[in-house]
């Protein structure tokens, strides 16, 4: 590869079967095909630190082991019996487990330092949500950490768990809490609507967490859930309201809007969209200064808002509902996954215009590559059990890779910092020479290549049956092109020209036989 990027880190992907995982080294990939950097190891699931340095494997005897991403080997394994969930901390140095309770009052949310493998915090939790787990939050630095409780968000003394709780922020009928990431200054709790009090998200600085006076807050009538979404830097937090029931009766699935708060108080309000509907996707970007909008009935409409909510750039309408952006901070992917046909489109949001269109048929996953020249997608299990499989795409949308599974239960880059590759136009001028270098000329391929050129070309892809026609329409096309003044015989079927050939001649038949008897 070019010099300018000699020192960045090499992207690998974590590709998951029914039984076992593998690690893959690349893109690019020698010969078109990925290198393996650990192979098929037995597994039930596997999920990276955030910060991409460590790998914690769940295994089927309730075993879970921490390996080195940077060696591939077993660093500590951890035996956890009846366990239901497990993460580790952003950076690595902290396994959280949650066990299922035999007894009340059980403590079954384990901390563990995976240096020494010993506890180092534990309490008790009745279950595991999409709310409540991780049960103690970090921040990126791992600076600070809390944990929702009943009335009141509690504070640990990331340096010594031993101390338990060393503060506790006082928020009744607090339901929900996000603690920023980067860096972790503050906390935005949500209070579900109580007694005809309405719904409230309020945030707190999590140095003054004595002080229970929030520095933001922003009250919602008609609200059953939220999605709370801190930028990078913590500044600004998106707040997705969600109700089960639309008054307006417009939607069966309820009704959604988007609130933007910000911890110096200078907005806490609606987002201005200009189309009415439901909220797909909000997603910062990751310089935390943009985020971008996927909203209203289908076709959707897609927007980009700086961070005082001035419209930046429309990137148009149609069947999306997930965006993507690019860690570099140059290019995004607007596509339409899930019950959508899949379409994917490329900008370039900077120079404002639009690189490139594609298809991923039954996506369930997306992100782009740490180093933002590759997007892949996957069709993965148990969400569909058949199509599984992975497509890499190049960053305007031409496809790099594909690959087909029997089964696939997941697909994950390796995290790494955007800041450890260098910039994103220069990344993709190397691989555009590395990629000229590994082309031949003409004819000079291998036999296998052209082989399979020539098989392709011998035969041709089978065409896809025709839509099924019920009986009493098959000459519909025919008659709408009579009432119009169309010629009906370019519109007819096979059948019917031959049948309309066979009356004509029974016609000439009959008026020569009365012409001849007369």
């Amino acid at each position: 590869m070019a010099s300018s990027n000699n020192h960045s880190p090499p992207l690998e992907i974590l590709v998951r079967g029914p039984e076992e995982f593998s690690l893959w080294t690349g893109p690019p990939f020698a010969n078109g095909q990925p290198g393996v950097k650990l192979e098929k190891v037995n597994c039930t699931n596997a999920k990276f630190s955030d910060d991409g340095s460590k790998l914690m494997v769940t295994k089927s005897n309730s075993v879970i082991s921490v390996y080195d991403c940077g060696s591939a080997k077993e660093i500590r394994s951890f035996e956890v019996p009846n366990v239901v969930a497990a993460t580790l901390s952003p950076s690595g140095t902290y396994l959280q487990t949650f066990q299922k309770p035999s007894a009340p009052q059980e403590k079954n949310v384990t901390l563990w330092k995976i240096e020494t493998g010993d506890p180092v915090y534990q309490h008790s939790q009745k279950n595991t949500t999409k709310a409540n787990w991780p049960a103690i939050q970090f921040s990126s630095d791992e600076a600070t950490a809390c944990r929702l409780a009943t009335n009141e968000v509690q504070f640990f003394d990331t340096g010594d768990f031993s101390k338990g709780v060393v503060c506790r922020l006082r928020v009744p009928g607090v339901a929900g809490a996000e603690l920023s990431s980067s860096p972790g200054s503050h906390v935005a709790a949500f209070v579900p609507e109580s007694k005809g009090v309405p719904a409230s998200v309020q945030i707190y600085a999590c140095g003054n967490a004595s002080q229970s006076q929030p520095i933001a807050r922003r009250s919602f009538f008609q609200c059953s859930t939220t999605q709370l979404k801190w930028n990078h830097g913590s500044t600004g937090l998106l707040v997705v309201v969600q109700s089960d029931v639309d008054k307006t009766n417009q939607s069966y699935y309820g009704e959604s809007k988007l609130c933007y708060l910000t911890t110096d108080g200078m907005h806490e309000g609606l987002v201005p969209l200009r189309k009415d509907g439901p909220i797909h996707d909000a997603q910062w970007s990751y310089s935390g200064l943009e985020f971008a909008v996927v909203y209203g009935f289908m076709p959707a409409k897609a927007t980009l808002f700086d961070k005082k909510c001035n419209p930046l750039l429309e990137l148009g309408t149609g069947p999306y509902n997930t965006i993507r952006w690019n860690p570099k901070g140059k290019f995004l992917c607007l596509a339409g996954f899930g019950n959508l046909p899949g379409d994917m489109v490329f900008w370039d949001y900077i120079d404002k215009k639009q690189l490139g269109t594609t298809k991923a048929e039954w996506s369930v996953t997306s992100e782009w590559s740490p180093d933002g020249c590759y997007f892949m997608t996957a069709t993965t299990a148990p969400r569909l059990q058949v199509d599984n499989g992975i497509k890499i795409f190049h960053y305007n949308g031409l496809l790099y890779f594909k690959k087909m599974f029997d089964k696939l239960y997941q697909a994950d880059w390796k995290p790494e910092s955007p800041s450890k590759f260098g910039d994103v136009v220069e990344l993709i001028k190397s691989l555009n020479l590395v990629q000229l270098e590994d082309k031949k000329p003409s004819g000079q391929g291998p036999k296998s290549t052209q082989t399979s050129i020539k098989a392709s070309s011998a035969n041709p892809p089978a065409q896809k049956p025709a839509a099924y026609r019920p009986p009493h329409a098959k000459n519909s096309a025919a008659i709408q092109a009579e009432l119009f003044g169309e010629t009906p015989a370019e519109s007819m079927s096979k059948n019917a020209l031959r049948n309309k050939k066979k009356r004509e001649k029974q016609k000439e038949k009959k008026a020569a036989s009365d012409a001849s008897s007369s």
